[in-house]
């Protein structure tokens, strides 16, 4: 029901989204450095991560009141972490569009709106607390679950420190994986939806063999609220869908780092409360790829500007999807191509997960 929701939402709303921005004047700018293709784009809508956000939440909570239930403390957590980013990714968009420059927040206010949005959540995800003593996350570092390394083991303030900074990693790498695979007409749009759908399966799979329900089950999962984290990972990936229709090539509107802040930030979260958190390199395979590809670019072409005097690169341009473009690539055949890659990351991703349950 609530992915359902979010999916109409979003396919029927978008259009009205796309009318308001155009008459307010919110339209994309293109640095003059980028790939010449992208030039026809000037002025398309962008902060399209609006309608996302408000059809994942209104799916969420629809879908939570038709079946008469309460929503729990974990897909709060969710939601405010992706409505937090989003507002990052919002103030960001919103200087861009109003200066029409490249350059939105400064890589500091970025990296301090991530941290506040971050530590907020590492504290409540672990001081929010039922009347068993149960909180929405662990102090243990997770693959398919949680490992035997304990944050806490330093003692009560340094495992709390260290919690805040892992938790600040994973979300500011998340975030800025999507950010970085938002450069083609639906390309981030798709591969983020599969990606949060994965937790959509892993946390319905980890409901159905809940300790809290199945306590005698030798290898069930001390996962609070897991359906309620299958719940927004349901809508979120609905909302995307609706959205894909209007940013498919040639995207009628931009989800803008409105989006892909936010959108990355619910993907870390997920992982974060469904104890998965080392699980996300190979569900988020494909931003793994093209963020490693603008490291492995910067650093190489440093490296031999030190020792000749004269950068090199290793790619055309990066992230890798503008190196394709620039080979003379369709838009639509990278798309197409890297959407494969990243569901064939999302299958090995789920695949591990259910592998160690099959294993335990």
């Amino acid at each position: 029901m609530a992915g359902a929701i979010a999916l109409v939402f979003t396919l029927f709303a978008t259009p009205a989204f796309i009318w308001l921005f155009k008459k307010i004047g919110w339209g994309q700018f293109i640095r003059d450095d980028g790939p010449k293709s992208h030039h026809t784009k000037r002025g398309t809508p962008t902060m399209g991560g609006i309608a996302i956000i408000l059809g994942a939440v209104l799916g969420v909570f629809a879908g939570k009141l038709i079946n008469g239930e309460s929503i729990s403390n974990s897909a709060l957590l969710v939601l405010f972490m992706m409505v937090g980013l989003g507002l990052v990714g919002f103030a960001d968009d919103f200087i861009k569009t109003h200066k029409q420059r490249s350059l939105g927040l400064s890589g500091w206010a970025k990296i301090a709106g991530q941290g506040v949005v971050a530590i907020i959540f590492a504290i409540l995800a672990l001081q929010l607390k039922d009347s068993n003593g149960w909180s929405p996350a662990s102090p243990a570092i997770s693959v398919t679950r949680d490992t035997s390394i304990n944050l806490m083991a330093w003692g009560t303030g340094i495992g709390m420190v260290l919690f805040v900074i892992w938790i600040y990693f994973l979300v500011a790498s998340t975030s800025n994986g999507v950010n970085i695979a938002d450069g083609l007409d639906g390309l981030a749009t798709g591969s983020t939806a599969m990606a949060i759908g994965a937790y959509a399966i892993i946390g319905f799979w980890q409901f159905n063999n809940s300790c809290f329900r199945l306590p005698d089950l030798h290898n069930c999962y001390d996962v609070k609220d897991s359906l309620d984290l299958a719940v927004v990972a349901s809508a979120v990936v609905g909302s995307l869908i609706g959205f894909l229709w209007w940013n498919t090539s040639p995207a009628q509107i931009f989800m803008g780092d409105t989006g892909s802040l936010g959108l990355g930030g619910a993907l870390a979260a997920l992982a974060i409360l469904t104890r998965t958190e080392l699980l996300l390199v190979p569900i988020g395979g494909l931003f793994v790829i093209v963020t490693g590809s603008v490291i492995i670019q910067r650093v190489y072409f440093k490296i031999t500007k030190w020792r000749t005097g004269t950068g090199k690169r290793v790619f055309l341009m990066s992230p890798l999807h503008h190196h394709f473009e620039q080979k003379g690539w369709q838009q639509i055949t990278i798309v197409v191509r890297f959407w494969l890659i990243g569901a064939l990351c999302v299958l090995s991703g789920v695949g591990l997960f259910y592998l160690e349950w099959t294993y335990a």
